[in-house]
């Protein structure tokens, strides 16, 4: 998977992996824990048998009566204009109001997850701010903050605190009103005393703010639209700091990030990924408001754990995975804490047993410690420890005296303040050698001074120190601390693990929630118990919502023929395209790698082709016969010859539009560079297939049919329409629908690697084809930089393919992957962008006339929020909610516009629904209601969820609409271009490199992602 998580597009998430030996699904979770919930009642209809999830008891309770209540009064007043008149309203409205709640569709019940959080009405939180310096990050900044919570002044008060031992301190009593000072040395955790020259850090601790929770459940409950309440976000912040710190104080939890807790007990749910790493199922956890009420959101989740298991062992996994490439096993161990087992135990004043715990920072290498006056002699980059030497000071005894090694690496037996033995091979630090100073292999180190002898010298040491002063120890004496999540890049064999794992029945994942969540998160108060201290309750229940069933639109192809439309979903059996793409020059390349049996003769290809060709004919498209194909024989993705190649492509390069490249494999690197040269270099439309899926005669038909899609769309034809009735206002061939995301580097990305924005339109009212322009920008920024020119160019395609005579009237903007937190950035930063390059290319007299009209969507797909029906007769056949599901009451507010929608039919796991967030709308509530429709809110509702069945790469319903979609698709293209920087190591271990930069390491500029002329104006990302 690539760093983006992108949701389920056609599959449902990833649940998980029920782990064996759990017991049965009757009787209780131990002490005091939520009643444990079971499967539904099996649903017997046409197909085969569905589960959902049913509480213990058998019960549903229904959607809050209160909530409801709210909802339909607050937009009673709202649409009287009450209070502040509506032209008021939308002066000082942040984001546009709900104008309604939907109402179109099948009503159902269903269960989400969230659960109602209940805090006492007087409670009264005080925020701090603690600012440390000198500067400290990670695990040394988690214990800092826990070392200032025992200092007198504050362990008074250490029922009364919680942290998210970073940066903030929320109390539920005040510590103090000024601010105030410590200063104390750095001292390990579990150690008596700090070690001689510990870093003395200082903090300050200020009061931030007083938070009254119940002037937020004032403002939730309130029906007042000219109610406001300013520390909604700070008050949400401190209640999540709240619900975070059980898991980031309890040992036996693992966190990731601040809202992710795993459990660490040997029943929890594991599964061996192999190569080192496991995953583990845990839960995700967030404090939300909604209208009346302040929920928790919870959710399964999984993580990758490093294995807690001797080093040695892990690299041998890791290695053997991965050709024993060093550069990937450094990448791999950097950061990783280990516990060293070469010294004896060292215990504390209370007997406790004080791990000797090191972080690891990469391999050993030449270039350590260049700057000391004795630096390590190291063979070559991750040598064993017979290949690495370090200057020792020696006495007449041989052993090492205190210059030579120190106290990074521990001490014998426990002593304080650094006397005694010392652990590893650290390298003189200040070159003091003298007479008696010589350098010594690691090997020998270990042998004559521990009494080690290393069963393993050809296993990499591990350098625990840091470049300029380099710490080594050999990987047999140390063991990987357990709970420490891993970024590293999950290879094909270890992703099918992963899903194998996570993919499991929504009925499933909400019991886990309900049976497991809670304790985890700490959510019960036998087992947290700042629960009681702040007067804070939780329900131990999932709560459920009012939805809705949208019906499907009736999708067209040529000559109105319509297909039968079920769950979503449909094929083409005797339909030919809308609008079939004419291609009058083409061929293929069937491409073999060196010292590698074609899977397939070229026979059997010609033969495949000239099928492929008739299959193109019969689904509408005008294709002449290809020019005849040849094969080509390269190395690999890295093979110059391939540019060469494609530029020479069979027939006239000059005419020749589009080329079918037959793989031997799925090879990704050759891929990338496939389509870099092709969409970037050379300019002609590719299609990549493999041979053996191509030429299998098993399912070929339907092969066939999904490769002519995208061979339709890159011609510029269109593959289906909807009922023009269900696209109302862009059926009148005025509103150009835009689609904006960015991508941005993961983690294993080279350091250079940039983000990358990409932007899709339509031409007009048909939606069938969506021009893509890309543009790289600073890396990990949101925001688009050059948005103007972006929509500049759209805009002029309005006109010149869509065969307009004037610019669009309205823009309707669908943007991609923004945080909650960045919504008022897009109107402070993008939209002052979009109406300059209207502004540059509108007629004055359209531009005084207030033309085009802008409304902007977010799309959000990396939420938490499922949704499980609450009876078999309304769910699909993977006990979900059936397609079409909208839900905009019960955990939405008032004040805001947005909707939950599953558009799609996901094929195995619990299905994602998109949230839609309306942060402006200039459109559709200034026009009249159409009569089919009650409010605006239904409008906008069926306009986006009809989109979802126009994605011309699938004959289904797609999970967010298509804009988006599009422009996520057109952003992981870019990531192909620039595969090297965006995955970080190459196969060769040398440093990432642009491909357009011919070798070097220069940074990545917009012509590695400038679209050639011949293809700029097609879907080329198809």
């Amino acid at each position: 998977m690539s760093g983006r998580d992108r949701g389920g597009r056609g599959r449902g998430e990833r649940g998980g992996y029920e782990s064996r030996g759990r017991g049965g699904r009757g009787g209780t979770r131990g002490d005091g824990g939520p009643p444990r919930g079971g499967r539904g009642g099996a649903g017997r209809g046409d197909g085969p048998s569905v589960d959902v999830y049913s509480p213990s008891d058998g019960s549903i309770p229904p959607p809050s009566a209160q909530v409801t209540k709210v909802e339909d009064n607050f937009q009673k007043v709202l649409s009287s204009g009450e209070t502040l008149g509506l032209a008021g309203l939308k002066l000082d409205a942040k984001f546009p109001y709900r104008p309604g709640y939907g109402t179109k569709g099948q009503k159902v019940v269903l269960w989400t997850n969230y659960f109602e959080m209940i805090p006492h009405p007087d409670l009264c939180l005080y925020r701090y701010n603690v600012a440390v310096q000198p500067a400290a990050t990670g695990k040394k900044l988690d214990q800092i903050v826990k070392l200032l919570l025992e200092l007198p002044r504050y362990a008074r008060f250490q029922g009364d605190i919680v942290t998210d031992f970073k940066s903030t301190l929320v109390s539920r009593k005040r510590l103090h009103a000024d601010a105030e000072e410590s200063a104390f040395p750095y001292r390990a955790e579990g150690e008596d005393e700090p070690r001689d020259n510990a870093q003395t850090y200082k903090l300050r601790v200020e009061e931030t703010g007083i938070l009254t929770v119940s002037e937020l459940t004032d403002y939730l409950t309130s029906t007042n639209v000219s109610t406001a309440y300013t520390e909604k976000l700070p008050l949400l912040q401190a209640l999540n700091i709240f619900l975070g710190h059980y898991a980031k104080a309890s040992p036996g939890v693992a966190t990731i990030g601040s809202s992710k807790s795993f459990s660490l007990a040997s029943n929890s749910a594991r599964w061996d990924l192999g190569a080192g790493v496991s995953a583990l199922r845990g839960f995700f956890s967030s404090v939300r408001v909604a209208t009346c009420r302040i929920l928790v959101n919870i959710n399964v989740s999984h993580g990758v754990f490093y294995d807690a298991i001797p080093l040695d062992q892990l690299i041998q996994k890791y290695g053997s995975a991965n050709q024993f490439n060093r550069a990937k096993v450094q990448a791999f161990l950097k950061g990783v804490r280990v516990r060293v087992t070469h010294l004896g135990e060292k215990k504390n004043k209370a007997g406790e047993s004080v791990p000797r715990v090191k972080t690891i920072f990469g391999l050993a290498n030449k270039s350590d410690g260049a700057s000391l006056a004795h630096p390590p002699r190291v063979q070559n980059f991750g040598v064993g420890p017979k290949e690495v030497e370090f200057f020792l000071n020696d006495s007449s005894t041989g052993a090492p005296s205190s210059s030579s090694t120190s106290q990074a690496t521990g001490t014998q037996g426990g002593k304080k303040k650094g006397k005694g033995k010392k652990s590893g091979a650290t390298v003189d630090p200040q070159g003091q050698g003298g007479q008696g100073g010589r350098y010594i292999s690691v090997y020998d180190f270990f042998r004559n001074v521990h009494g080690r002898s290393i069963q393993e010298p050809k296993l990499p040491v591990v350098n625990v120190g840091n470049k300029d002063n380099p710490s080594y120890l050999p990987a047999e004496v140390c063991i990987v601390m357990p709970g420490q999540s891993t970024q590293s890049k999950l290879d094909p064999a270890q992703t099918q693990q992963m899903i194998r794992f996570a993919v499991r029945k929504p009925w499933e994942n909400a019991n886990s929630i309900i049976q497991d969540g809670p304790r985890t998160v700490g959510l019960l108060p036998q087992a947290n118990v700042k629960l009681g201290g702040f007067g804070i309750s939780v329900t131990a229940r999932l709560i459920t919502v009012p939805g809705r069933i949208l019906t499907e639109p009736k999708i067209r192809y040529k000559q109105d023929k319509s297909p039968f439309v079920r769950g979503g979903s449909w094929n083409m059996q005797d339909i030919k395209f809308n609008s079939g793409g004419t291609l009058r020059n083409w061929s293929y390349l069937m491409v073999s790698l060196s010292g590698m049996r074609d899977p397939v003769d070229q026979k059997t290809i010609q033969t495949t082709v000239t099928g492929f060709h008739r299959a193109l004919q019969d689904m509408g498209m005008t294709v002449a016969a290809p020019t005849p194909g040849a094969r080509i024989d390269i190395s690999g993705g890295n093979d110059a010859r391939i540019e060469t190649v494609l530029k020479n492509a069979p027939g006239d390069p000059r005419q020749t539009r589009l080329l079918l490249i037959i793989l031997p494999t799925a090879d990704k690197a050759l891929y990338n560079r496939i389509k870099h040269v092709g969409d970037v270099k050379v300019g002609v439309q590719t299609v990549c297939v493999v041979s053996s899926k191509f030429t299998n005669a098993r399912g070929q038909p339907q092969y066939f049919a999904n490769v002519a899609l995208k061979f339709n769309l890159k011609l510029g034809g269109i593959n289906q329409l909807v009922d023009n009735t269900r696209l109302g206002i862009i059926n009148e061939d005025k509103t150009m629908v835009v689609g904006v995301d960015v991508t941005h580097p993961s983690p294993g990305s080279a350091k250079n690697a940039p983000s990358v924005a990409g932007m899709v339109a339509s031409v007009d009212r048909w939606l069938g084809q969506w021009p893509a322009d890309l543009r790289i920008q600073e890396a990990r920024k949101e925001m688009v930089s050059e948005l103007d020119s972006m929509l500049e160019s759209r805009l002029r395609l309005w006109k010149e393919l869509g065969k307009h005579k004037v610019f669009p009237d309205n823009l309707l903007v669908y943007r991609d992957g923004v945080s909650e937190g960045q919504y008022q950035r897009v109107i402070d930063t993008e939209l002052p962008l979009l109406r300059k390059a209207c502004a540059k290319v509108y007629p004055a007299p359209d531009t005084k006339k207030g033309l085009p009209h802008i409304t902007i969507i977010i799309v959000g797909k990396r939420h938490h929020t499922r949704f499980y029906p609450t009876s078999a007769s309304e769910a699909d056949r993977s006990s979900n909610p059936k397609n079409g599901t909208v839900v905009d009451r019960g955990i939405t507010e008032v004040r805001n516009w947005d909707f939950f929608l599953q558009s799609h039919t996901a094929l195995q796991g619990t299905a994602r629904p998109a949230h839609y967030y309306i942060v402006l709308d200039e459109i559709f509530t200034k026009r009249k209601v159409p009569p089919q429709f009650q409010n605006v809110a239904d409008v906008l509702e069926d306009l986006t969820h009809s989109m979802c069945y126009l994605f011309g790469r699938a004959t289904k319903a797609v999970s967010i609409c298509p804009p988006a979609y599009y422009a996520d698709i057109v952003c992981e293209r870019a990531r192909r271009y620039l595969s090297p920087l965006f995955e970080g190591v190459t196969p060769s271990g040398t440093p990432a490199q642009s491909q357009l930069g011919e070798g070097d390491e220069s940074d990545a500029g917009t012509d590695d992602v400038l679209i050639h002329p011949n293809l700029k104006n097609t879907m080329f990302y198809i």
